[in-house]
């Protein structure tokens, strides 16, 4: 009798333990999917604020700037619209624990907004099958990359201080040749920048990957996939951003 409750009592811990993993996939499936669905929104809005902005800034049938557009390319202004989404994700970053599931992802919609507004340039300086093309490459790339980033069982996490100072370099770099003008520098930026940006969508998917817990209240958890969709953002972005510099056509 004792031998048979015994076997009763594994069998019945080991469906458990079976059960409770299938639970735990499940809401692991789910919010990695939010992270997806929040982050993809965020891009679309950023490309049609583009777009629109654009087509704002620019009289179609001749080719010059319009008032709107000579206010946000031209005058003191652009310098508000180029650091305002840096603003922005700061606060977010460092606020997010204070906000509300919902205000959060609010913030995040008006930052993909801002970030739309400060890209619109690309338009200017690049073919539209260009972009085109580059964003589909950009997509591709990013899928592959953070799918790895999900499934490997190799940690990552010794990859992040050395993203980061790579991330460092190319801030700082960047700033330097706002003043040096230089192609030659702009393209080993663009490349280190494609290198170090393709790590961090595999190494920050794990990350977002490791924050899920199972017992996280519903604001918690939403809370959580708002950072993660900004990281993931970011990663995509500006991994786009230097695919454009190294294959985009110019006007």
């Amino acid at each position: 009798m004792s031998t048979f409750d015994r076997n009763n009592t594994q069998r019945f811990g080991m469906a458990g333990a079976r059960a409770d993993a299938g639970v735990y996939d499940a809401g692991l499936r789910a919010y990695m999917l939010r992270v997806y669905n929040y982050m993809a929104l965020g891009v679309a809005i950023t490309g049609l604020v583009a777009l629109a902005s654009f087509n704002m800034a620019v009289d179609g049938a001749t080719g010059q700037l319009t008032a709107f557009g000579a206010a946000i390319y031209t005058t003191p202004l652009r310098w508000v619209v180029m650091l305002a989404p840096l603003g922005l994700v700061f606060f977010l970053s460092a606020r997010i624990h204070k906000m509300s599931a919902s205000a959060a992802q609010t913030t995040f919609w008006i930052y993909a907004a801002l970030m739309g507004l400060s890209l619109s340039w690309i338009f200017m300086v690049y073919t539209g099958n260009s972009i085109a093309r580059v964003f589909f490459i950009s997509a591709a790339s990013f899928g592959a990359l953070s799918l790895f980033g999900y499934t490997t069982k190799k940690d990552l996490s010794a990859w992040g201080s050395f993203l980061f100072m790579g991330l460092i370099g190319i801030i700082i770099a960047s700033l330097v040749n706002l003043f040096l003008a230089s192609s030659a520098l702009q393209f080993a930026i663009s490349v280190i920048g494609v290198l170090v940006f393709a790590g961090l969508t595999a190494y920050d998917t794990q990350q977002i990957k490791e924050m899920y817990a199972a017992s996280d209240s519903a604001d918690s958890a939403g809370k959580k996939a708002v950072m993660g969709a900004l990281r993931l953002y970011l990663d995509f972005i500006n991994l786009f951003i230097m695919l454009l510099s190294l294959f985009g056509n110019r006007e």
